[in-house]
């Protein structure tokens, strides 16, 4: 019963302030969030990573908002199934843009009261179009660079660089494309985007790519890093994240549907 929940948590509360005993100056470095972070204090804190905590810290809240996370539309590479490069959108995914237009609009109105971010890359841009609103580009939200394999088919990968073909296999998570990037490598440069996403206290449309969104998604639903290579983030859908206290609610919305009318 949700008053009897709530009379439990009351109580417990009540049994942890018995005991509770607060951090003295004289103990080290620490950091301290009042009331989920109406305030912040800092003491004696030195070095890198202390210093990014305090800015993460900063940023938490927990004002109510969503996050759609959904890949570009259909490209001419998704179509010949090649990889990176920055090919323009296929008449499907011009169809899609229109979809997920139609789908922001029925859930916001007119109202910008929602941020769209965009990749540098021309599919992500054009696919933002439709929505008539603006939109951010981020460099940091651009596909895993395939290196020297940009432009090529994993058929053609596996005939040509047989020994890099299974090199990713083994290992999709750390293997980095000669000259390219590798998830690990991805989740590092997205960094300040995660933390402006933790600090925006309204809702946003993230429109990126498969690896990208891959780690964003891991990210918020807590999934261990090396799980990202392999995490369904299908075309033409949007992931509604819904973020809180203890959590994050999750729904799956696929617009594809939408497409052909």
């Amino acid at each position: 019963d949700p008053e009897a929940a709530a009379d439990d948590f009351r109580h417990r509360i009540k049994h942890y302030e018995k005991t509770y005993e607060q951090v003295g100056d004289d103990e080290g470095g620490y950091i301290r969030r009042v009331d989920a972070g109406a305030r912040v204090e800092v003491n004696q804190l030195q070095g890198y990573l202390p210093s990014r905590l305090v800015s993460f810290l900063m940023n938490l809240h927990l004002s109510e908002r969503l996050i759609w996370l959904t890949r570009h539309g259909e490209s001419i590479y998704n179509i010949s199934g090649r990889i990176g490069g920055d090919p323009d959108l296929a008449p499907r995914g011009e169809r899609f843009a229109r979809s997920l237009a139609a789908f922001v609009h029925q859930r916001t109105g007119h109202a910008n009261g929602i941020a769209v971010w965009t990749s540098s890359l021309k599919r992500t841009v054009r696919t933002a179009v439709a929505l008539e609103r603006p939109s951010l580009p981020w460099r940091a939200l651009d596909e895993i660079d395939a290196g020297v394999c940009d432009g090529m088919t994993y058929d053609e990968i596996h005939t040509a660089m047989p020994d890099e073909y299974a090199a990713r296999a083994r290992d999709k998570f750390r293997y980095r494309y000669p000259r390219g990037e590798s998830y690990q490598d991805v989740i590092q440069r997205l960094d300040p985007v995660i933390l402006e996403l933790e600090r925006q206290q309204c809702s946003v449309l993230v429109i990126a790519h498969q690896a990208v969104l891959r780690a964003l998604y891991a990210y918020f639903t807590e999934l261990p890093a090396e799980d990202c290579p392999f995490l369904p983030v299908p075309m033409h859908t949007v992931i509604e994240l819904r973020p809180h206290a203890y959590g994050c609610d999750e729904r799956r919305i696929p617009l594809a549907p939408l497409l052909e009318q």
